[in-house]
């Protein structure tokens, strides 16, 4: 300002964008030499006042699938996902709801072994059998969060901000993601407090009974730190890592502050399990407002066993079955999500051909003989 460089809104808009242009066109031109087509680049413009949404994605130079189609492996589910996102940033959606396999190996940090196959999105994917731990939960959801920091890193990371359930676990992603400019971010939890031992034998005074939205509003509300949740100045998108009942709440809270200008994303929320909410507006805002952009999870395995269910914004549901031998088979597909009785009635239409039998049965045989 001293020196008379004084601009007005719009020129600074205009400059930032032509930064930003730059970066993304370099960002597709590094990705296209190391043959990953599937990524993508983002670009955020400044929203007015009360906009419909603020993120639009570059267009990518390769045509959109007509049908859509079960990934075949992980490196295919990461390049299907990010294609719905950039196509419901294109249609100026700032809601989204993202939800992958429990479990599932990303191959992101080092010494993981299993990646590559489709296995490895739907069963843990390490070789060895210790079946799923808190441990390999929690680092799945920590390497699906840094595939979302790095997706939008042409914002900046001072525009990004990852948030955890609480500082243990926003702890560790720190340590994980340092010196890694790939993953540029504030790292953030909601739930604030230290964990501290509790002591024996203390006697508290008796509290007065509260119903679920009270107590889970007071659990967040408050955190023994410095007031209630917020989001860092600048954020421009917010990627919520698998929050549950308690951590909604503060969600719907930033989500009325900050507005549909800036981009909020839930990772593993898994909001159709939930049985409750904190009230009807809560339901609506996650049930209704939030879309779907990318979900890939097992069906109820009682009623459609060895089935997968799929939706890749913008296109229909689809319920696959993932044979023993050979490829997943779309059985059905609808604008809904598959309730329990639509992939049973799905499972049941289903005719498996001899031939598929009996290539199942020999993969039976020949995995009994390695044993």
């Amino acid at each position: 300002r001293s020196q008379g460089l004084i601009v007005n809104k719009r020129s600074y808009r205009t400059g930032r964008l032509t930064r930003m242009a730059i970066t993304f066109i370099l960002l597709l031109l590094m990705e296209l030499v190391l043959a990953d087509h599937s990524a993508c680049a983002f670009q955020m413009r400044r929203a007015p006042r009360h906009p419909p949404s603020t993120l639009h994605a570059l267009p990518l130079p390769f045509g959109d699938k007509a049908e859509p189609q079960l990934p075949k492996d992980v490196k295919d589910a990461i390049s299907k996902c990010r294609g719905a996102v950039q196509k419901a940033l294109e249609d100026r959606l700032s809601r989204m709801d993202i939800e992958m396999p429990v479990g599932a190996n990303f191959g992101v940090e080092k010494n993981r072994k299993g990646k590559g196959k489709l296995s490895s999105l739907t069963s843990g994917g390490d070789d060895d059998n210790e079946g799923l731990t808190m441990e390999k939960l929690e680092r799945s959801n920590r390497e699906l969060a840094r595939l979302f920091v790095e997706m939008f890193q042409p914002l900046g990371g001072d525009h990004i901000t990852c948030v955890f359930n609480n500082e243990n676990l926003a702890d560790v992603a720190r340590k994980q993601w340092a010196n890694d400019l790939s993953a540029e971010c504030s790292v953030s939890a909601i739930d604030r407090k230290r964990r501290k031992s509790g002591g024996i034998g203390k006697k508290g005074k008796k509290k007065k009974a509260k119903g679920f939205a009270a107590v889970m509003a007071d659990a967040v509300e408050d955190d023994g730190s410095s007031g209630p949740f917020k989001l860092r100045d600048g954020t421009e998108v917010a990627i919520f890592v698998s929050p549950g009942p308690k951590e909604l709440i503060a969600i719907e809270r930033i989500c009325n502050e900050v507005g549909m200008g800036t981009c909020v994303i839930l990772l593993n929320a898994r909001l159709s399990t939930l049985d409750k909410f904190a009230s009807d507006d809560a339901r609506n805002l996650f049930m209704e407002e939030f879309e779907p952009v990318w979900n890939l999870s097992a069906a109820p395995q009682e009623d459609a066993p060895s089935c997968l269910i799929n939706r890749s914004y913008p296109n229909d549901w689809l319920i696959a079955r993932k044979p023993k031998v050979g490829t997943p088979k779309t059985i059905k597909t609808q604008s809904t999500k598959f309730s329990a009785e639509d992939c049973r009635q799905a499972y049941e239409s289903i005719e498996v051909s001899d031939i598929e039998r009996q290539g199942e049965r020999l993969a039976e045989n020949f995995a009994s003989w390695l044993k």
